[in-house]
Parts: C-alpha cells; structure tokens; sequence
C-alpha cells in the first residue's frame, strides 16, 4: 500500500525527525494507535505519525505532501467519517499542555486535551468552559465543530464563539497563529469549518465564572413518551436562556453498569442543566416533573465538575451507525410523529433518539463572526443505532425510517459536530448542511490555503 508513495528509506528519515512513533499496518502499536470511539468506522492509513508536538506535525504534514499524501487526524476519534486509506493519519492524543489562566479567564490546550482534562482544572479556579455533553470528547474536534454546551450554550452560545487563537499547521506545513486580527478568514473559517484547513495543535478559548449547576436526568418508562414530550414542548418557551434540555428515546442495554430499573428497559431520558438557584429550579421543572411517574429521578444540586451527569453519554468504544436532523419547529403534529416513528408501538430498535432545544445565544452572532452552521435553528435531532457491520443495512434503513419520517419539519442547514460518516462524506450534504452562501465562502478560504485540497478526509469542503 505504501510502496506507490514513500520508500522505507523514506520513512527512516520520517522516524528520525519526530518525537512519537511513526508505524505503517501490521507494525506494533498501528492497530493502538489507529483505535476509534465507532467501532465501524476504522482508520486504515498506508502510515500514521503520533505527535508529540508543533514540529512534529509540520514534518508529517511536510513529509505528507512530498510524497503525495493526503492528510487525516485524530485525537479522541469520536468523529471520524474516513478510514484515510493511501494516507497519512496524524494522531494528537500525546499533546496534552494544558494552561488555565484564572486571571486572564483563558485557557491554553493542546489538541490531546479532552474536555475531563480541563473541567477539574478550571473549577480550581471558579470557572468552567463550554464543554460538551460527553466530558470524554476532545477539546479541539468539538470547538472546531461549534460546540453545542448542555448547560452554558443557550446563556454563552457555541464554543467556536470564545476562542482568541488557533495555532495551525496548513497544508504548506507552516504553523500559523491565526487570530481575528491576524488572519480573519481562515480564523471565521477554522471555527465551524472542523478540520479542512489544517492541524490544530494549541486552542486558546475563554472560560466563565461558574461552578454549580441544578440538573442532571429524569428517566419515565418508554409507554408515557406522548405526555413527556407534550409537557416539555409546551414548557419550552416559558424557560429562559439559563436553562436547558433535552428529551433522548432510549432502548437501554441490559448492562451491569445502569441501575436496576433502566437495565434493558424502554425510557423517555428527559435532561435537564440550570444555571439558577437550586430552589427555582425546582421549581421551574415541576410541571416536567409531573408529567409521567419517574422511574429514577437524579436532577439536583451538582459541581459543574458533574456536566457529563446530564446526558450521562457512554465512555466506551462501540459499534454504531447515526444520522441526524436539525428541526424548524417542534410542534405538536411534530411530537405526535416522533411518538409514531419511536414510540412502544412503533417497533424502532434504535438504541438513541435525541431532540435538543437550541435557541438563545445559540441564535446570536458571536462578537467575532465564525463559520458555524446552525444558527437560528431551535432544535437538533441525533440518532443512533448499535450494531456490527452485518446489521449496517438493517440499522441504516431504521435510521432512514426515523429521520426521514421528521422530513415535514427538517432545515436544510445541520449541525456540523453531529453529521454521520455518510452525511459528511456527501459532498451536496456537506454543502447543504452549511447552506450555499457560507460553504462557497468555505471553499474560497479553502483554496487559499488548502488548493490541492490536502485535508479531505473530514467534512470535506472542496477548494474553489
């Protein structure tokens, strides 16, 4: 596989100009090296390089483009949509610096950094961050993708939105510094348009100062979805920008891990995260919280250490497939179709059917302007389905059925963070997801820096 593009000799120069490991297939550590959060979704490239620092990405992404190479990366790897075959992978997960600068309210991260790395250091200092759902996610390949925080989004809006620098590898293997004042096409482009331009290898972003939420899950039996959702769609609009939630259809494994009333069983997972008091939250969810008998009930008083506990998202590898929509509305012809399409009588086997309200900041332009897709859509749809690649076209068809059946109500436009390999590697999908003016502004950055369009194994946007 690799003969056609580097010889060993090659590679031997390659290994003595970086600090990490440098391995092609079958060699000790690739199959390490290459491991992914979706079990389906593979990395085979003809080599991969793990870096251990600035220089030694811009001697991969170097080494990469004097023999032909495109270029794939990795960090966390919970979104990969490529195998990278014939290419070169880069792996990040070795730069893990991290500085937290309580007076400045800044934090400094190398692209190893995942979120459960900077939650306990910022609450040191009274601050948190926009972290995500899924404290395990990495830091960089989120912001990147927007950032879509359960707890501070609808009050701060996305993370993309609070970044001051990007330290950046392009495609001409020089490290860049790209503010808003230095270079602020690339920078609105880096911020939303996920990896197509080049090799993250510091962030710089802002935190705030908060360190409690009142939040965390509410889980009722699968049969009382149709009030669940009929409750929380008519209690949307009286919550402000300090709160808010999400209602996940779930079809539970029968693990050790869940408590005894969730194991294998069918539930509507309403969650909950609250920047106010504890009392006037309480409060404000009571009509949630009449709305069905809870089979457990674990919103409260929490750290915002305790962010994961909201989705309470799953930390180990598995096999899935997953599609996603963004909604225009949720009314309730809207929930009465999701009951149909999810309900107890509806057969779906999928093991995740989440709706998350959006609006807000999620609304708001940010000061600085960035590339950000899904603006000004009040709810996103994510789904997923467990399974091995034997099953794919089974699973892939009840995915079809679910998200294609909320076809009345979808946006053209779609959260970049949330698309699926087959989304993402679909060059009208991903021109569609960004809408046409702002993916043509994408492609016009992206020639600038990327013309041969060297980092494509992504959300690709292709060069103008």
């Amino acid at each position: 596989m690799s003969s056609d593009h580097f010889q060993p000799e090659d590679l031997a120069a390659l290994r003595e100009s970086v600090g990490g490991p440098v391995l092609e297939p079958r060699a000790q550590g690739y199959e390490e090296e290459c491991a992914t959060y979706n079990l389906i979704c593979g990395l085979r490239p003809a080599v991969v390089v793990g870096a251990t620092s600035a220089a030694d990405v811009r001697e991969a992404v170097r080494f990469a483009v004097r023999h032909g190479l495109p270029v794939a990366v990795a960090s966390a790897a919970h979104q990969v949509v490529s195998p990278a075959r014939d290419g070169l992978l880069v792996t990040t997960r070795r730069m893990r610096r991290l500085v937290v600068d309580a007076g400045e309210r800044t934090v400094r991260a190398e692209p190893g950094v995942r979120w459960s790395d900077v939650l306990p250091c910022t609450a040191e200092a009274g601050l948190a961050p926009l972290a995500g759902s899924a404290p395990e996610v990495g830091v960089v390949g989120y912001t990147l993708g927007g950032g879509q925080s359960p707890l501070l989004g609808r009050s701060l809006g996305y993370a993309a939105d609070h970044v001051r620098r990007v330290d950046l590898v392009t495609a001409d293997g020089e490290l860049r510094h790209v503010t808003a004042q230095s270079e602020p096409d690339l920078f609105w482009a880096v911020l939303g348009g996920k990896g197509n331009f080049g090799i993250v290898t510091e962030i710089e972003f802002e935190v705030f100062p908060v360190s409690r939420f009142y939040g965390g899950g509410i889980y009722f039996a699968g049969e009382h979805l149709a009030p669940v959702l009929d409750a929380w769609r008519a209690w949307l609009p009286t919550v402000g920008e300090d709160m808010t939630t999400s209602v996940a259809i779930q079809r539970l494994p029968d693990l050790p891990v869940l408590p005894e009333p969730l194991r294998g069983a069918f539930v509507v997972h309403l969650r909950v995260g609250y920047l106010g008091p504890e009392d006037e939250g309480a409060a404000l969810i009571a009509p949630l919280r009449a709305a069905a008998p809870a089979l457990i009930d674990l919103v409260g008083e929490k750290p915002f250490t305790a962010i994961g506990e909201i989705h309470t998202d799953p930390v180990a590898p598995m096999p899935y497939f997953d599609r996603s929509v963004c909604l225009e509305e949720f009314s309730e012809k809207t929930a009465q179709a999701l009951v149909d399409l999810t309900g107890p009588d509806s057969g779906c086997t999928l093991a995740n059917v989440e709706i998350r309200a959006l609006g807000g900041a999620f609304d708001r332009e940010p000061v600085v302007p960035n590339a950000v897709s899904s603006r000004g859509l009040p709810f996103v749809v994510f789904a997923f389905a467990l399974g091995a690649p034997d099953r794919a076209e089974t699973l892939r068809s009840d995915l079809a059925t679910v998200v294609d059946g909320l076809a009345p109500w979808t946006a053209g436009r779609a959260m970049v963070n949330f698309l699926s390999p087959e989304e993402a590697t679909d060059a009208e999908g991903v021109r569609a997801a960004y809408g046409a003016q702002r993916y043509d502004r994408l492609a016009e950055v992206k020639r600038r820096y990327d013309p041969a369009n060297v980092f494509r194994f992504n959300h690709n946007i292709v060069p103008a």
